[in-house]
């Protein structure tokens, strides 16, 4: 049991970014793929995976992969896997997952026979003819791809995007990974003034805030695996103490402003439960006016993109005026700003010195980054 394999989902265009971290963490053999990344860890990893991680989805103990082609296949391969040594006599074990582009398609017949398996696996070892499901919840999942099954073991619950400070939300809210995402490509170290102008309820600064503080994400929130026999209570214990005497303490100028006064009052709300109130100012406020004497800083924000919340003339005009505001701010002023709109560089009035392709949920956009004339202040910790 010394030697596990974790999986993270991530959002389509993070792969890099969680590989990052996760090295960053001390994790071996961490490899990016499409959608996902992998790493060698041991159980005392699975706290720290799940309490620091910013960009990944959920952390997945791989159980094993096999060809699956047929059902008989499905069902042998998961019973052959060691289901005993992780989940105990008492284990709810309910079962979800997906296929693609395989033989086997239908994902409840699918679901069935994964339980089934399970089930015989373990009512042979436990020497039971009926499991009683009555303890801690064990979240099985199941990929089949090109008739290859792999098995899964769940230990986070709530995807790790859900921090635990939201909620209420507003309108076409931005997942929380995404835009701790968005921060860190922003080159954002907690030096430099940072602003979200279209602040919403508030994430984009929230982030920031967690970020420049250093503080990890999931210390207000609970996981899955807390309860699991095969990981340490005193994991949790030391995972979270490792994670406190990592903070930074410090002044930081992040501001947050939006034309709504009720995403603004939510947005303070937000703050308040992240426990960064102090770090961050929201204000009521037009972007389109936005203005900033200060010589240098950095902007990441996330305008409506005229698909979901208003429509796309609104939308063009939105980001024309921006554009001028962006302009008159002084050179030491960069720009990150994520929109799916395909006119987003014309109606703005420049195109970006850098694209970044990214998800934000199902839908495709674009990271566009812009830099001005000598904003190269940003000082490294």
């Amino acid at each position: 049991m010394e030697h596990l394999e974790l999986a993270i989902p991530t959002l389509f265009g993070l792969e890099g970014l969680c590989a990052d971290e996760l090295r960053r963490l001390g994790l071996s053999d961490v490899r990016a793929e499409n959608g996902r990344v992998l790493c060698a860890a041991r159980p005392a990893d699975i706290p720290r995976v799940n309490l620091n991680l910013r960009t990944g989805e959920r952390a997945l103990v791989l159980l094993g992969s096999f060809p699956a082609g047929d059902f008989d296949a499905l069902f042998e391969g998961v019973r052959a896997l060691p289901w005993e040594d992780f989940l105990p006599r008492d284990a709810a074990f309910p079962v979800k997952g997906h296929c693609l582009n395989s033989a086997l398609h239908a994902v409840p017949a699918c679901q069935s026979i994964v339980k089934k398996a399970v089930a015989a696996r373990l009512g042979a070892k436990y020497g039971l003819e009926q499991l009683p499901e009555t303890g801690s919840l064990y979240q099985i999942q199941f990929a089949i791809m090109k008739d290859t099954a792999s098995l899964y073991l769940d230990t986070t619950g709530a995807g790790l995007h859900k921090r635990g400070y939201r909620a209420v939300g507003v309108v076409a809210p931005l997942r929380e990974t995404l835009a701790a995402a968005m921060v860190m490509l922003s080159k954002y170290r907690g030096r430099d003034p940072f602003c979200d102008p279209f602040c919403g309820s508030g994430t984009i600064a929230i982030e920031a805030a967690l970020i420049a503080k250093n503080r990890a994400p999931g210390l207000d929130r609970s996981f899955s695996a807390q309860k699991w026999g095969f990981v340490p209570a005193s994991a949790w214990m030391e995972a979270a103490d490792e994670a406190m005497d990592k903070e930074f303490d410090g002044e930081y100028d992040i501001w947050g402003g939006d034309i709504d006064p009720k995403a603004v009052a939510i947005a303070r709300s937000n703050a308040e439960k992240a426990g960064v109130e102090d770090l961050v100012r929201f204000e009521v406020a037009d972007a389109l006016s936005f203005h900033r004497e200060a010589p240098y800083g950095k902007i990441v924000t996330n305008p409506p993109y005229g698909e979901r919340i208003m429509e796309k003339k609104e939308a063009e005009d939105l980001y024309r005026g921006f554009g001028k505001a962006f302009r008159s701010l002084p050179d030491g002023w960069t720009l990150s700003l994520l929109s799916s709109h395909t006119e987003f560089e014309r109606t703005f009035g420049r195109n970006a010195d850098r694209k970044r392709k990214l998800y934000n949920g199902m839908l495709k956009c674009d990271l566009f980054l812009y830099g001005k004339r000598g904003a190269q202040h940003e000082k490294k910790r």
